[in-house]
């Protein structure tokens, strides 16, 4: 077989073909959690939206377990946590967007300002103001921030 000139190429033909089936599956199971982790981000805004909150969050929770770096899991999984009066979980997790760098700062000025509103709700002034303070300077247009700051 090895003094058969075709035998490398065709070893060479195999090993492509192989390569390009392997990536294939790799792009087919990459979409397929892409969609499920969207899937369970949708599921978790109906159930948001029906105030079944903690159902919500175990949705938000799936989706992260997906894909760590889902922003709107994260994001929607502090609101979750904010609407069950879990105002500790909910400052965990505003905190770690409201320091994310790769946000826009809409989305930043967003998470500054619930976490500023879980702050309130712990009875936590001075971190409070200082949330919606920064939520300003990200987005000074803001009023319902600016409301919420002259309220604290």
């Amino acid at each position: 077989m090895k003094d058969n000139p075709n035998y490398s190429r065709d070893i060479r033909v195999i090993v492509h073909l192989l390569f390009f089936a392997f990536t294939c599956i790799l792009m087919s199971v990459n979409e397929t959690l892409a969609q499920s982790e969207r899937n369970l981000v949708r599921e978790g805004n109906q159930m948001y939206k029906d105030k079944k909150f903690s159902d919500a969050e175990v949705n938000y929770k799936k989706s992260i377990s997906v894909n760590k770096d889902s922003k709107p899991a994260l994001f929607n999984l502090g609101d979750a946590y904010y609407k069950q009066g879990k105002f500790d979980d909910a400052t965990k997790q505003f905190e770690g967007l409201s320091s994310d760098k790769s946000l826009d700062k809409e989305t930043q000025s967003k998470a500054l300002h619930n976490l500023g509103n879980a702050y309130l709700q712990s009875k936590k002034y001075p971190e409070s103001i200082n949330a919606y303070k920064n939520a300003l300077k990200l987005n000074p247009k803001d009023n319902d921030t600016r409301y919420n700051l002259a309220y604290a």
